[in-house]
């Protein structure tokens, strides 16, 4: 049996960086490895928030050691200063992984959504609710910005393939977490 393909998700911001780990193996099944945010302080220097934001992430990479390194694209919004602090965040994560010789990837929020959900603009419960049936998790995993790490993760190793392999049904991946968690209930 191969060795579950390893994905560190990264949802980029300057003052809260969500990470997640998941193993994705070949059957496109996933577990949970890691959760958390990477938290740095608004009133500091924008230099002492990306050397936080770099060594929350670099702790993460050493402490779980992923395959492949997988973070949200940055796209236009109304609010500029936001757009950069999430561009130079998002900068860090793959400088990070280049240094590592990690491969890396960038997804967009709507590829996220569409590969978790099956639905391109599902909303932020939608997302939190199919990452916890894929993840066979108790509870929605929270804050969002790692709820969204995950579902990145999950988005890479399902839309990639990245050694995950390949589709197990007809179905997109989404519909198979989905089959899968509803059957695994009826046991």
């Amino acid at each position: 049996m191969a060795a579950p393909l390893r994905v560190l998700g990264i949802d980029p911001g300057l003052t809260r960086c969500g990470v997640g780990v998941v193993d994705v193996r070949r059957d496109r099944s996933a577990s949970l490895v890691h959760v958390g945010v990477v938290r740095s302080d608004p009133e500091a220097p924008i230099h002492e928030r990306l050397a936080t934001i770099a060594a929350g992430l670099r702790e993460v990479l050493d402490a779980h050691g992923p395959d492949v390194v997988a973070v949200e694209r940055v796209f236009a919004q109304q609010n500029r200063q936001t757009v950069m602090g999430t561009a130079q965040a998002s900068g860090v994560a793959l400088l990070i992984a280049g240094e590592r010789g990690l491969p890396a990837a960038t997804h967009t929020p709507s590829e996220v959504k569409a590969a978790i959900t099956g639905y391109g603009s599902a909303d932020k419960r939608q997302v939190q609710t199919m990452v916890a049936r894929v993840l066979r998790l108790e509870t929605l995993p929270q804050p969002a910005d790692a709820a969204d790490a995950l579902a990145i993760a999950l988005c890479h190793a399902w839309r990639r393939g990245g050694g995950a392999g390949p589709a197990t049904s007809s179905l997109t991946p989404a519909q198979q977490a989905w089959a899968d968690a509803e059957r695994l209930a009826r046991r």
